[in-house]
């Protein structure tokens, strides 16, 4: 072993020696005057800077205008609008200072290009100066810093009373929403032991309020009014997005979080102004998710007041969809559910008279308990 380290150590030592010999020579080959004069390479490769600049330049501008066709339209909900001008603001003052930076990189590089007899000026330190570049670029980012906690604050502070409550859940891989039923206009409790096949929102059918709640396939929203998204996920994390209404917030398993916006254009306007008979607002998750990533999409419609209305109104509960579930409400609550899954008088008279034997059960055994004091376990 001690040999080993030996010759290692010699290794090294006739290493460092040799360096220490090279360096030598190119010092010495730097304190030698130039002989003779600098070939045209000089001059060609100052002048590749400018051309560079200018094509870079030229080709820049030709991206831009060529990509604005893919730009995304006019914001379509009301903090839309104030993130798009803070967009553009911060876009404007980076673009500055990125020609002003650039051109003076490249055209340094041109304007001092080697030149005999020419020698170059030197100075430590300009304090002016050094304020100057650090002043100036904190004043500048702490205003565009305010500027965007301001609209932050604004997104995520809690969404007015009368706002329209929708609940999305992000799983791989697809979206599951839920709305609050007309006759409490409040989501049901929810509990994830109780997901299978058939209850993917894993609904807990012993709260009352969650008897009315319905799922449809597509979101509807009424446009010009308050919208507050409830968000929450069942396996990864995923990323809520709609890109027209500048509306983006992850979807954390066991995290629920929010969004609220009010959109300003209905379906049909924006079909309008786009020229697209076929264009629809589509939710999108953001977030790589997996395999099946790219199939995260969902319909979002904007109606008109009176439409979203009309579609509210005609929505079935998700109970009465999956009648099976009757079984997991409470006895006690059972006529209760049933009446609040709109059903057709008919149906729902059969309804209670093929429970009705668990609803008397019930009623008697509360008549026992309260005659007796007895608990009921």
């Amino acid at each position: 072993m001690l040999s080993l380290v030996l010759v290692v150590a010699a290794i090294l030592i006739v290493v460092i020696i040799g360096m220490i010999f090279r360096i030598g020579s190119m010092v010495s080959k730097v304190k030698q005057p130039v002989q003779g004069k600098v070939g045209t390479s000089n001059k060609v490769n100052a002048a590749m800077w400018m051309i560079f600049l200018i094509t870079g330049t030229i080709a820049a501008v030709w991206s831009y205008m060529v990509a604005r066709e893919s730009f995304l339209p006019e914001a379509s909900s009301v903090h839309g609008k104030e993130v798009d001008y803070l967009f553009w603001v911060t876009m404007a003052i980076l673009v500055i200072v990125f020609v002003v930076t650039h051109i003076l990189l490249f055209y340094f590089p041109y304007k001092y290009q080697f030149r005999e007899n020419n020698k170059a000026r030197f100075f430590p330190d300009n304090n002016k100066l050094e304020i100057a570049w650090t002043v100036v670029p904190a004043i500048v980012l702490t205003m565009l810093v305010f500027s965007g906690w301001k609209v932050w604050r604004d997104i995520t502070r809690e969404a007015d009373a009368d706002a329209v409550v929708v609940e999305v859940v992000a799983k791989q891989f697809n979206w599951l929403v839920r709305y609050p039923g007309k006759n409490d206009n409040r989501l049901g409790q929810f509990n994830y032991r109780l997901i299978d096949a058939e209850n993917e929102l894993g609904l807990d059918m012993t709260d009352e309020a969650t008897f009315d709640d319905f799922t449809p396939l597509q979101i509807h929203v009424p446009k010009g009014k308050p919208v507050l998204f409830r968000i929450r996920a069942r396996d990864v994390l995923h990323s809520f997005a709609i890109p027209h209404m500048r509306v983006k917030m992850d979807a954390v398993p066991g995290m629920p979080t929010k969004f609220w916006c009010i959109p300003t254009k209905s379906t049909n306007e924006m079909r309008a102004e786009l020229g697209n008979p076929d264009f629809n607002y589509e939710v999108a998750c953001q977030e790589v998710c997996g395999r099946g990533h790219f199939s995260m999409r969902l319909i979002l419609i904007v109606d008109e007041e009176d439409e979203y209305n009309k579609w509210y109104s005609e929505q079935p509960t998700w109970l009465s969809s999956h009648q099976d579930y009757l079984k997991m409400v409470p006895a006690n609550l059972k006529e209760k559910a049933i009446k609040a899954m709109g059903l057709p008088e008919e149906e729902a008279a059969a309804l209670l008279k093929k429970h009705s034997g668990e609803i008397i059960q019930t009623e008697s055994a509360s008549v026992v308990n309260a005659s007796t004091g007895a608990s009921i376990k």
